[in-house]
C-alpha cells in the first residue's frame, strides 16, 4: 500500500527549530521525525512513500538525495575509509515520490494534488510526519478491507490534560471535568482511506473537515480508539521528551527493533 505523507506545515509551534529546518526533519537521535513515521510503515511492509512537501521543500529532498546509511546501520570499513560495507540498510528497498504542494496548501488540497500518483490504488494510507505511535496498524486496514467505509484514522485520548467545562444558557458552570477523565478523543491521523475519498473532497478544502463531514453523513467514516503510545510533536519540550525516551531506549514507536532484533 502507498502512503501518503504531509511534508509541508510551517510548525509555527516549533520556531525554535522549524526557522531553520522543516518540522518533519526536526530530529529525534540522529534522524528526522519523517524518519520514524517512515520507518513505522516500512516494518509494516509499506515502503512506496508519497512526500507531500511545501516550506523548505528543498531541506527535505536534500535530505534524502545524500543520504547517510551509516548513520544508523553498522558497517565495516577498510582502506582507511575508502571501502564501506554496511551490514544492514535503512531505505535501500523504499521508493519516495517527491511532490511540490504548495507552500500554504491545507492538507485536503495537498492530498488531492497528488492523486495520480495513487492510480490503480483500491486503498492507500496517509497521515501527518509528525506525531509516532506503537499502534498496531494492520487491524485498522483489516477494518476498512471488510467493511463498506471509505476513510479511518486512530483515535487517541489528547496527549495534554485540561478541564473541560460545561456550561448553561444563563453561563451557569454545570461541571468541570479533566480530560484523562472525560470520554474525550481526538484524531491522531494513520488514516486508511479508499480511492473513492476523492469523490467526497473539493478543491481547497480540510481533509478532516468538509470531506469527512459528508462521509459521516454517508455512515461512511470509521475510527479505532487507541490507548497505547501516540504522541506529537507540537512543541519544543514535546521534541525534547521524544528525544530522550529515544536516548534511554524507551522508545514504545520503534516497533521495527522487535522484528529486526
Amino acid at each position: 500500500m502507498k502512503v501518503v505523507l504531509f511534508c509541508g506545515g510551517l510548525g509555527m509551534r516549533l520556531r525554535d527549530y522549524s526557522t531553520k529546518t522543516p518540522k518533519p526533519m526536526v530530529e529525534i537521535g540522529h534522524r528526522p521525525i519523517l524518519w520514524h513515521v517512515m520507518k513505522y510503515y516500512a516494518s509494516y511492509g509499506h515502503k512506496d512513500f508519497i512526500l507531500c512537501l511545501g516550506y523548505k521543500a528543498d531541506y527535505i529532498k536534500d535530505y534524502f538525495l545524500n543520504y547517510r546509511e551509516h548513520i544508523t546501520n553498522d558497517f565495516v570499513m577498510s582502506e582507511g575509509g575508502r571501502n564501506v560495507s554496511l551490514l544492514s540498510s535503512d531505505i535501500q528497498d523504499w521508493r519516495i515520490t517527491f511532490v511540490d504542494t504548495g507552500y500554504t496548501t491545507c492538507i485536503g488540497e495537498r492530498l488531492r494534488l497528488v492523486r495520480n500518483h495513487l492510480e490503480g490504488e483500491e486503498f492507500f494510507l496517509a497521515n501527518y510526519s509528525d506525531n509516532v505511535t506503537d499502534f498496531h496498524l494492520p487491524e485498522l486496514i483489516d477494518r476498512v478491507q471488510t467493511s463498506d467505509c471509505v476513510g479511518s484514522f486512530v483515535a487517541v485520548k489528547p496527549p495534554h490534560s485540561f478541564h473541560v467545562v460545561s456550561i448553561d444558557d444563563e453561563a451557569n458552570v454545570d461541571g468541570i471535568h479533566e480530560t484523562k477523565d472525560a470520554d474525550l478523543w481526538i484524531n491522531g491521523g494513520y488514516f486508511v482511506l479508499r480511492q473513492e475519498i476523492f469523490e467526497y473532497m473539493r478543491p481547497g478544502e480540510e481533509l478532516v473537515f468538509e470531506p469527512f463531514q459528508r462521509l459521516i453523513e454517508a455512515k461512511k467514516l470509521v475510527a479505532m480508539k487507541h490507548t497505547g503510545f501516540w504522541k506529537n510533536m507540537d512543541t519544543s519540550k514535546d521534541r525534547m521528551e521524544l528525544d530522550e525516551m529515544h536516548a534511554r531506549g524507551d522508545a514504545p514507536w520503534e516497533i521495527w527493533k522487535d522484528k529486526e532484533s
